[in-house]
């Protein structure tokens, strides 16, 4: 499990020192960092301290406990605030949870970045060992970056047993060159000392407080460490951070920070300078195997993050393959790999280098940081009871951390800061209008079905004369309060009904799976003659509901009578919605609900139903 982690949750951090220190002190900054000795050991220092703050303290050591069920992530922070909103009645909690929201959107715009700067950073140490090389380092990111979208559809399953090995190596490679460096100038470690950090960070307040918007770069996929949780547990991914990454980044550092001691001139490209000549070349191509690691797990966290919010009501239903047996959480979506390939090569292409896309990475890092700890001291006060002034302290301290990088990160704003948080508005944009809209068709949907109780009595009592056919039909509905538009107008259209009835509620719980033996849930309607039953079946959000599978889970001694599983006819109720006249959104917003309906799934392959045996019924709603 400890290797399976390090081949997954690591990349993105275990990247960092590619591109960190060469950001700070990069001259072309608007606000440059002096390469003094001063600054040098200053930097290091809040380098190493950001990193045990930010990862070893607010994720490792207490975010990584805030689960829900064994699964992690700012979806899994929201989840549980909804649940308590829904309690309790909190209106915090349901702010909260609006702003769980927009971190989840600035992961989107994480998930855009990373694979950009992050596979740049590693192609750009062709410029260190051959010069004549650096006109193709953009042309070489596009191709890397085209060939691991279009490999996406074959999930990770099997290259996934190496990622752990080459990220290995890596994390030992890294540790080396970093022995080395420190060899030279063995005075760096003394910048471990929190003393040199506060000095410059108070001393030096000017040059330091703009240097955060780099030194946040160390820190780059700590939300991975929390949001693949679910996939290797807490006590795996706390032994790899604590004995091998945490080590070898920090060595790492420190090397890079002696070189840049001994030549101010080293900081074009401190971490491939620490590599001695003979190994540049093999250094050059780990890196970009371990850059395309890191970008496959953002990419694989984007899935979950979409396919979660899908499943809450965020967005529409996506279409979603499974490209694992043995491992729920490997799965691909095809709309939100091609969003992400298109992004990412824009990215590339306008940007064009790692240090250009620093400070937009930055700005997203932060964000979705500072939102985490927020939730997470929530959860700790509504979920463990956690004595306020406890909360006062710990949240005080850390979220001076976090705001103190996201301010320094907004003075960036004209310099690619702005992109995250564009392409998290947007993200939320869309989000929060789709749970709207989604809210208005349902309210509009429940009154053209009409109260199930009075449609089955009248069923029952002949006002509604219908042949009994034979066979069994299944309706797909939104629970039992409603008719199924579906049913309704086969009865009053075709006068006809099957012989035994199903009405299937699909619900989604708060929890990541849902045990096989609390599947199901069914009720005889008020009538144990009448062929006509509501199963509910019952899935976590990290499930894919199939609906076939789920009927065969079925006891015929509940179902008044067995069911022709094999000879099943399913009806869908499929719903065309039209831009109406009231004032329920903006009609800018009723445009865009509309326009991301477009995107949702077929609903028949969604629910695994066979085509041969699914009838679809149109209706139309305003919104």
């Amino acid at each position: 499990m400890v290797i399976g982690a390090l081949g997954v949750v690591f990349g993105d951090i275990g990247t960092s020192p590619i591109y960190t220190l060469q950001t700070v002190f990069n001259p072309s900054d608007p606000h440059p960092v002096p390469v003094t000795t001063d600054n040098v050991y200053g930097v290091v220092s809040l380098v190493f301290w950001s990193v045990m703050i930010i990862v070893t303290v607010t994720y490792v050591l207490l975010a990584m406990r805030a689960d829900n069920d064994g699964e992690g992530g700012i979806m899994a922070l929201i989840t549980q605030l909804r649940r308590w909103s829904s309690q309790r009645g909190r209106q915090a909690a349901v702010v909260l949870a609006a702003l769980g929201i927009f971190g989840a959107s600035l992961f989107f715009g994480d998930s855009m970045i990373t694979p950009a700067i992050s596979v740049l950073s590693a192609v750009e140490g062709l410029k260190v060992v051959e010069p004549s090389l650096g006109s193709a380092v953009v042309p070489i990111t596009a191709v890397i970056i085209v060939i691991l979208f279009l490999v996406q559809r074959r999930g990770t399953a099997a290259v996934g047993r190496v990622f752990g090995p080459v990220m290995i190596v890596w994390f030992v490679a890294i540790g080396a060159c970093g022995v080395a460096g420190i060899a030279d100038h063995p005075d760096i470690l003394e910048a471990l000392s929190p003393t040199y950090a506060l000095g410059f960070l108070f001393g030096h307040w000017g040059t330091a407080f703009f240097a955060l918007a780099a030194i946040v770069l160390a820190v780059t996929g700590a939300e991975a460490l929390y949001a693949d949780m679910g996939h290797f547990g807490r006590r795996a991914i706390t032994l790899g951070w604590m004995s091998l990454v945490l080590p070898a980044c920090v060595l790492s550092y420190m090397g890079q920070g002696a070189l840049i001691l001994d030549d101010p001139d080293n900081i074009s490209s401190p971490f491939f300078l620490l590599v001695p000549d003979w190994g540049r070349w093999p250094m050059v191509v780990l890196a970009t195997a371990a850059t395309v690691i890191a970008s496959q797990a953002v990419i694989t966290g984007a899935y979950s993050v979409a396919s979660q919010a899908a499943q809450l009501g965020y967005l529409p239903r996506l279409r979603i393959a499974h490209t694992s047996e043995s491992t729920i959480g490997q799965i691909y979506v095809p709309w939100i790999n091609w969003l992400l390939m298109v992004s990412v090569l824009t990215l590339v292409f306008a940007f064009r280098s790692s240090a250009a896309l620093a400070y937009a990475f930055g700005m997203a890092v932060t964000g979705t940081i500072t939102i985490t700890t927020l939730l997470f001291f929530y959860v700790a006060r509504a979920k463990w009871g956690t004595p306020r002034w406890l909360l006062a302290i710990g949240a005080g301290v850390l979220l001076f951390v976090d705001l103190l990088f996201v301010a320094a990160n907004m003075t960036k704003l004209v310099h690619g800061a702005w992109l995250p948080l564009l392409i998290a508005l947007t993200a939320f944009t869309v989000m929060t209008t789709w749970q709207r809209g989604r809210a208005l068709v349902t309210a509009e949907r429940a009154r053209q079905e009409g109260p199930l109780p009075e449609f089955i009595d009248h069923l029952r009592s002949g006002q509604m004369p219908t042949l009994r056919a034979p066979g069994t039909a299944v309706f797909l509905n939104r629970g039992k309060e409603t008719a199924p538009l579906a049913m309704r107008a086969n009865v009053e259209h075709n006068h006809v009904r099957h012989e035994h009835v199903v009405i299937l509620s699909i619900r989604t719980e708060p929890v990541p799976r849902v045990p096989a033996d609390q599947r199901i849930v069914i009720d005889d309607l008020g009538y144990a003659d009448d062929g006509i039953i509501h199963v509910t079946a019952r899935f976590g959000y990290m499930e894919t509901p199939d609906v076939p599978a789920t009927l065969a889970l079925l006891d015929p001694a509940e179902t008044e009578g067995p069911l022709q599983l094999d000879q099943v006819s399913y009806f869908l109720s499929k719903i065309e919605l039209r831009r109406g006249k009231a004032p329920t959104m903006a009609p800018w917003r009723k445009r865009l609900f509309i326009a991301t309906s477009y995107i949702s799934a077929d609903a028949a392959e969604y629910f695994g139903l066979p085509r041969d045996r699914t009838v679809i019924m149109g209706s139309h709603v305003e919104v």
